[in-house]
């Protein structure tokens, strides 16, 4: 009996060529473009390698959280009540679903994420 097995997805995190996805439409500053790569997407959970250009735009999570490995850039994430969270390569960060706030990114970020999808 011959079982087809999942395949492993591995990729050079800071090497790979990421899709461009266009400029952010919700910037408040500067000109942000973003880039992305899926690795993973079912009706539960997505895995990927995002990337964005310095500038400013609000953010909010409905109905999905995010897990967020950064591995390049220089950025400020703002939670709504103005708490203040600094990225950098090697943070590691949670976002619940229903969150609200605000990037800042001073140098291009790249990171890894998971989101998960609500039920």
């Amino acid at each position: 009996m011959s079982t087809t097995l999942p395949k492993i997805s591995d990729v050079d995190v800071l090497g790979v060529e990421l899709e461009v996805v266009g400029p952010k439409a919700n910037a408040t500053d500067g000109d942000p473009v973003e880039a992305m790569l899926v690795l993973h997407d079912d009706d539960r959970t997505q895995v990927g390698i995002w990337e964005c250009t310095p500038g400013s735009f609000p953010s909010q999570r409905d109905g999905i959280s995010e897990v967020m490995a950064f591995v390049a850039g220089d950025a400020t994430v703002i939670d709504a009540d103005g708490t203040r969270h600094e990225v950098a390569p090697g943070v590691v960060m949670h976002v619940p679903d229903g969150w609200r706030g605000s990037w800042e990114i001073r140098t291009t970020v790249r990171k890894t994420y998971t989101i998960i999808k609500g039920a």
